[in-house]
């Protein structure tokens, strides 16, 4: 599944194909949806975010139409005379002076009106959204001391939306790398360095992977593993599917555990207990 960076790229895909545009034709394929089709006629994309991995395109008149891939979701954009060619079922479909915006395949769409967004079942259980929101290191290392989060191990912690909205198993393994923590360590066992290191690692890495298109590794390290062969799979990440690999910070074998039925890579010298 993609995490928040890739949701907030294929946001501010749409956002270039109908923002600020006016809507000329719109489609639902969910009944509930397909009733008030009519009534988007003229209004006016103001804006596509992200709330974690779901997308959010906000509309002139305060609504806002909420949708969710799960794993096998799909944006997919076109002029309005050359609809794409797929077996995927369609969902939704935007046009704007001849643009198109069509989902495929999911089937987590529902319309709000923004003032009772927060109420939406999945949003209301998500921490702040690291790349549509103004979100500084003070406050994920607020919300790192919260008595929901301190006491549980970063290692499935990072994971849980609940704490920031986005982050995903690619990340997980780079924040901590970064961070230098091991999995099994929790907030509370942190000193307060530490733990600020720690959040800015996750607010940072998060953006690195939305600003690159998915690399969280550095330019330096990226050179040395492109000299030595490995694939963009590999060298885009510090860690990540790098198992049996040196690690580029000390030369130690990165290896590969399974943490929460999920698997997190980490080098055993840098992020030791």
């Amino acid at each position: 599944m993609p995490e928040g960076p890739e949701i907030r790229r294929a946001a501010d895909r749409i956002e270039q194909q109908i923002g600020g545009r006016a809507i000329d034709d719109a489609w639902f394929a969910f009944p509930e949806l397909a009733e008030q089709a009519a009534s988007f006629m003229g209004v006016r994309v103001t804006r596509v975010d992200t709330w974690g991995k779901a997308m959010l395109i906000r509309f002139a008149d305060q609504r806002v139409l909420y949708s969710h891939n799960q794993l096998y979701g799909v944006w997919k954009l076109h002029s309005e005379d050359k609809p794409p060619s797929t077996k995927r079922t369609l969902r939704v479909r935007l046009s704007a002076e001849g643009r198109c915006a069509s989902l495929y395949s999911a089937s987590d769409i529902s319309l709000w009106h923004a003032e009772n967004l927060t109420e939406h079942p999945f949003l209301a259980r998500l921490g702040p959204d690291l790349l549509s929101q103004d979100v500084a290191p003070s406050d994920v290392q607020q919300r790192l001391n919260l008595k929901q989060f301190h006491k549980r191990s970063l290692g499935a912690l990072l994971l849980d939306q609940g704490l920031v909205a986005g982050l995903g198993n690619y990340l997980r393994s780079e924040i901590l790398f970064c961070s230098q923590l091991p999995p099994s360590a929790r907030p509370v066992d942190l000193t307060p360095e530490q733990q600020q290191t720690l959040a800015e690692c996750i607010i940072d890495v998060t953006r690195q992977a939305y600003q690159t298109a998915g690399v969280t590794n550095r330019e330096a390290w990226i050179a040395q593993a492109k000299a030595a062969g490995e694939p963009r799979r590999q060298w885009r990440f510090a860690v990540f599917e790098r198992a049996g690999l040196e690690c580029h910070r000390c030369g130690k074998v990165i290896e590969r555990k399974m943490i929460g039925s999920r698997r997190l890579y980490l080098c055993p010298n840098c992020q030791s207990a």
